[in-house]
């Protein structure tokens, strides 16, 4: 029998060619579980980019194999419902990371020297005439900061954190790293506690999962450890961060600036106070959006889906 294939939205071209030749391809333009209903039911695989898989979902199809998820976190997925029912989730670790691990750097640089105020400011006629352009810059206090001879802290050394590692290092910064699942640190990296990185970084990046023990990492608390002239930038999950306390801190001048590549909800209300704070910098959770990543991704995970659909039954694949 053909296997069916659900996918919640489409993906790279490279990824749906191998799908099509592999089994019958549905996408459902959507990722709210009662438009996903009625297709979930013969859906022998089903693959979600980054919107909720629930056990509710998972239970209601009963013919599935395989969960694949087009990207690296797995954290919107009910895991233990998924193990509880036999059906694997793969995944496509490292696939985004050179992708992400640049526009880490893009964002630090774009705290760093206030790209966007400077762009705003030069489209909105701020400077005025009779005066050169680099001392209307100084007089509008939009002068920035170089990122080499700085220091950059990682919380999270996965295939990501290594990869800004490297970026960082090129640019002549200093790089400390905090992971709790990581003894061997890459190379010139060295390894702190979290509090020490904390004090310590101009530039503080997260690479985390969203996990109880994630949860809320960057809070009131922790901000108060970091020198106010520091820049957080954050492409992991945004309950890794507690917003309001972020946003408390800038205004308080207890914080330089934050980079936010991620929201909960996805989108974000149009007033979500993140989006209009003039020292944020808030992207549509772009980081892993190359051409480059997105077939890289596609690739894995439809070969993924494919290898638990193919595979004989009751064996791995």
């Amino acid at each position: 029998m053909t296997p069916k294939i659900l996918l919640t939205e489409p993906i790279a071209a490279a990824g749906m060619d191998l799908l099509h030749a592999a089994g019958e391809v549905h996408v459902a333009h959507a990722t709210d579980p009662e438009t996903l209903a009625g297709p979930l039911v013969t859906a022998d695989a089903l693959i979600v980019r980054s919107s909720a898989v629930t056990a509710g979902m998972l239970k209601a199809a009963r013919r599935l194999k395989v969960v694949g998820r087009h990207g690296a976190g797995v954290d919107g997925i009910d895991l233990a419902a998924a193990e509880r029912l036999g059906i694997p989730v793969v995944s496509t670790p490292g696939a985004n990371a050179e992708s992400v691990a640049e526009f880490v750097v893009l964002a630090a640089l774009t705290l760093a020297r206030q790209a966007p105020a400077a762009a705003s400011s030069l489209a909105g006629g701020v400077f005025p005439a009779g005066r050169s352009l680099p001392s209307a810059v100084v007089a509008a206090g939009l002068t920035g900061t170089m990122l080499a001879g700085r220091t950059l802290g990682l919380i999270g050394l996965g295939a990501i954190g290594r990869g800004v590692a490297i970026r960082a290092q090129g640019l002549g910064m200093t790089v400390i790293g905090y992971d709790v699942a990581t003894t061997t640190p890459p190379p010139g990296v060295r390894l702190v506690g979290l509090e020490d990185l904390l004090r310590e970084a101009d530039v503080v990046s997260l690479h985390v999962p969203q996990t109880p023990q994630t949860t809320e990492l960057i809070d009131a608390a922790a901000l108060t450890r970091m020198r106010p002239d520091t820049l957080l930038v954050n492409t992991a999950r945004a309950g890794v961060v507690d917003s309001a306390a972020v946003l408390a801190a800038l205004d308080a001048g207890r914080l330089r600036g934050y980079a936010v590549d991620v929201f909960a909800p996805e989108p974000p209300a149009p007033d979500d106070p993140l989006l209009h704070h003039p020292r944020v910098f808030a992207t549509p959770h772009m980081a892993a959006m190359t051409y480059d990543a997105l077939d890289a991704m596609a690739v894995a995970v439809a070969r993924g889906v494919i290898a638990h659909l193919q595979a004989p039954e009751g064996t791995e694949p």
